[in-house]
């Protein structure tokens, strides 16, 4: 069947299957986050983001083969909660933006800044810190060299608009600005979009409504 993103707690997974990489979606409770496992077709190596919630579903998911390590978009509570037991039950290093590592109680290994790349096997993530949602959050793309590029952007950006900035209009301004500078101007609007919660997009659905959100304001 054709990957569509659409997950529920509980269900099973969807499978998007690209040429050199294969991007699994899962949903964890309580609060319907979305967690994604990337395997390098060529040597198997995994990648999971986001270890949100339920430990023993997303160590199932991963299976024997393991992970390389485990990326955290952003430091709330709800996008690491499981992330101690799968690093003890895995091995796997840690990743996470370098101004949201101090709010991770689990130690950070990798700080990641802007641009920086994250190897799994032998496909590249490239790193983008977007300031809004929280001080260091970080999208990751996946510039598929037989296909259009993948996107995972934690909280930052989902279907209908930027992340919740909680009232703070100049967080709203920054994060909106930085979502269209690093990833709207740089990417096509093939760009498939993996959110944190619900629904899968892509940046040509999105891209028309830029201006109705800045006027709005959230």
């Amino acid at each position: 069947m054709a990957y569509t993103g659409d997950v529920t707690v509980g269900g099973p997974p969807d499978v998007h299957e690209l040429t050199h990489l294969v991007i699994t979606k899962i949903a964890v409770g309580p609060m319907e986050n979305n967690a994604y496992l990337l395997r390098c077709r060529a040597t198997g190596d995994q990648l999971l983001v986001d270890a949100a919630a339920d430990a023993p579903a997303l160590v199932e998911l991963v299976g024997p083969d393991g992970l390389v390590g485990v990326v955290t978009t952003h430091r709330h509570g709800d996008h690491w909660g499981a992330l101690a037991e799968v690093v003890a039950a895995t091995g796997a290093r840690t990743y996470a933006g370098r101004h949201d590592a101090e709010g991770i109680p689990v130690p950070t290994e990798v700080p990641v800044d802007d641009g920086d790349q994250i190897a799994v096997g032998r496909c590249r993530l490239t790193a983008r810190h977007l300031v809004g949602h929280t001080p260091g959050s970080v999208a990751l793309v996946y510039d598929d060299p037989e296909g259009h590029p993948h996107l995972l952007t934690g909280d930052s950006l989902f279907p209908g608009g930027v992340g919740n900035t909680f009232g703070d209009s100049a967080a709203f301004t920054r994060l909106l600005a930085d979502v269209e500078g690093k990833l709207f101007a740089q990417l096509p609007d093939e760009t498939w979009v993996y959110p944190g919660h619900g629904a899968d997009t892509t940046l040509g659905a999105e891209r028309p409504h830029l201006a109705e959100w800045r006027e709005r304001g959230w």
